[in-house]
């Protein structure tokens, strides 16, 4: 009979060469569980980065139902078109409008102004902190006089996003234009858009990004706040966000300035291969 003690320790042993086989298996699997969750963390933050260095297009919507002074409504739908190239970025956009025509009992539909922006990443492109700035211009191309400036303008546009945590992102937007050609009045004008996202999970998020306009030729300007909700929706190599976000002005100046407004879209986003 085998004594107790030199049953133990064999029975010590066998459960040591087991926990040294398993071990190293299971933090590997740990390793892998945590890079998949960085790899999503990533997605779900660029998926609202105006900075990520992925082709891109956009199709986002501002339904304005109250205007300060009238009785009216006005909506502008964008279409916008991103394409980096190496640390240059550029976003191009053409907005479609409605709005109303003064002292017409109907509105007026049509294209507006063609804009782009071509933004140099001064910052890493893998840091989770990105900046970029590049010039800015906007061609005349609307169908009407009342949707569009009739005029060339150039400026200059300002991206910061920060993706820090997986929990918080926030940035911001800062363009400035004025008018040198055409046949339409000056132009002067600055927008600041700032935006924040929260994820609640699996790809759900709160969100925030307000148009602040400031037309420095009338001396008008609109300060609305946003706070709505998102989706983020991966399927293979392509990156869908849904959104919509009502917007409160909570500052204005001028008659024709939004109330309240409803922001929604559809951001897709193409990761290669």
């Amino acid at each position: 009979m085998r004594h107790p003690v030199s049953i133990c320790t064999a029975v010590l042993a066998a459960v040591l060469s087991t926990a040294l086989v398993v071990s190293p298996a299971f933090a590997e699997g740990e390793d892998a569980a945590a890079a998949a969750a960085a790899a999503e963390a990533k997605v779900l933050a660029n998926a609202n980065n105006p900075l990520a260095n992925m082709v891109a297009f956009n199709i986002q919507n501002y339904y304005y139902s109250s205007l300060y002074g009238t009785d009216d409504s006005s909506n502008t739908a964008w279409l916008r078109y991103v394409q980096p190239f190496g640390r240059w970025l550029l976003r191009a956009s053409l907005p479609i409008s409605t709005v109303p025509v003064p002292n017409s009992p109907d509105p007026e539909s049509g294209l507006g102004d063609f804009n782009a922006f071509l933004a140099y990443l001064i910052s890493d492109p893998s840091s989770p902190v990105q900046f970029g700035v590049g010039p800015l211009i906007a061609a005349p191309t609307a169908t009407d006089d009342v949707l569009g400036s009739d005029t060339w303008q150039a400026g200059a546009a300002a991206v910061y996003f920060n993706a820090k945590s997986r929990r918080v992102q926030f940035g911001g937007l800062v363009t400035y234009q004025t008018s040198f050609s055409g046949d339409g009045e000056d132009v002067s004008v600055a927008a600041l858009q700032p935006f924040y996202m929260f994820q609640l999970g699996k790809g759900t998020y709160l969100r925030g990004a307000p148009l602040w306009a400031f037309d420095l030729e009338n001396d008008t300007y609109s300060v609305p706040f946003g706070l709505g909700i998102g989706q983020v929706i991966k399927n293979e190599n392509t990156v869908y966000n849904i959104f919509i976000e009502p917007q409160w002005t909570i500052l204005h100046k001028g008659v024709g300035q939004p109330e309240f407004t409803v922001f929604a879209g559809l951001n897709i986003q193409f990761l290669g291969k």
